[in-house]
């Protein structure tokens, strides 16, 4: 008989704040050719030549200002993901948690599944869309350790859920709180990419960016599209919680300098909309499950101090999905839909 289980996937963390456990992570994070997709030479001189240099001491001192007595806030939130669901689903059906960077790694958690016998797995990563340096990068990691230490293992993976109803519902039941506050404007800030990744991403070389309306105009090619995906969970969302036209609109923040990535960056938009009127603020991060650094010291602390000091009266953020329960039964229904199928 096969013994099922359920993976886990989300981003991961350094192992701690001190510089060299933080040069460590981003070695492995931006060393990945999915995240820098720069050829190899030219990556390794510009990580190890420029990046490295600088960028681990910052974020050192970024991650310190989140970091919890426990460790950090995503992979602590991770475990009581994975802890919670797995008390939903019962014995029979274990969870574990592997992160893409940092600890636990892929590697090890696949070791053990099948030590403990795992033969069939549901691979769940925690991005609800489509993206090469997220989603893409994690299935493609799974696949690689899964030949090299289990090639038995067999595996379904759970396809991008930007827009499936029971996460939709997850995530209006988790906003409609902060929503029923008096607010002037929703915003939604996405996670941004380089938009060259959008023309990569489309297999048909003819959509992303090239045809007016891209995001709206259906094609095959939304199937890999970031921000088609991003945009349907805002419109689904929207929808839902029945937000006005002129009530939301939609930012990407994290962007790195050298190439077009996808705007309006949030950073701006946190400076302009002040003068619009737009003065108490709700900005809620949906490719984010789990609230990290992006979300924390990112758009609670910065983005905060960047809104209010351009004349801004309040500004939340919603927490995002996190472990709680709207968001633990949407994957139990998930992993409920695998097990009929077994």
């Amino acid at each position: 008989m096969s013994q099922r289980a359920v993976l886990l996937v989300n981003l991961g963390s350094p192992d701690s704040t001190s510089v060299p456990d933080v040069r460590r992570y981003l070695r492995e994070f931006l060393g990945d050719e999915r995240v820098l997709d720069l050829p190899a030479p030219l990556r390794f001189a510009l990580l190890e030549g420029i990046i490295l240099r600088t960028r681990p001491k910052k974020s050192a001192h970024a991650y310190a200002s989140i970091w919890k007595p426990e460790g950090s806030p995503l992979v602590i939130t991770s475990r009581s993901v994975r802890e919670k669901l797995s008390a939903t689903l019962g014995a029979e059906t274990p969870v574990y948690l592997a992160m893409r960077y940092g600890n636990p790694s892929i590697a090890s958690v696949i070791a053990k599944m099948a030590e403990d016998g795992v033969t069939e797995v549901l691979l769940f990563p925690q991005y609800p869309h489509y993206a090469m340096s997220s989603w893409e990068t994690v299935v493609v990691k799974v696949f690689e350790q899964r030949t090299k230490l289990a090639p038995g293992m067999n595996i379904t993976t759970v396809q991008p859920f930007f827009q499936d109803a029971d996460y939709i519902e997850a995530l209006y039941q988790v906003t409609a709180p902060h929503l029923s506050q008096p607010h002037d404007h929703l915003l939604f800030s996405y996670h941004g990419i380089p938009e060259r990744h959008l023309r990569k991403g489309d297999s048909s070389k003819a959509h992303c960016t090239l045809v007016a309306d891209c995001c709206t105009t259906c094609s095959p090619a939304h199937a890999t599209c970031y921000k088609a995906q991003v945009l349907a969970t805002t419109r689904a969302l929207v929808a839902r919680a029945g937000i006005a036209a002129d009530k939301h609109s939609v930012s990407f923040q994290s962007r790195l300098a050298g190439e077009p990535w996808l705007s309006p960056f949030t950073d701006y938009e946190l400076k302009r909309l002040p003068k619009v009127g737009k003065k108490r603020l709700l900005i809620i991060c949906p490719a984010f499950v789990a609230d990290c650094l992006e979300t924390i010291e990112e758009i609670s602390e910065e983005g905060r101090d960047d809104f209010m000091a351009a004349g801004g009266e309040s500004f939340q953020q919603i927490p995002c999905l996190n472990d709680q329960k709207p968001y633990i039964e949407f994957l139990a229904q998930r992993v409920g839909r695998w097990l009929d199928l077994r």
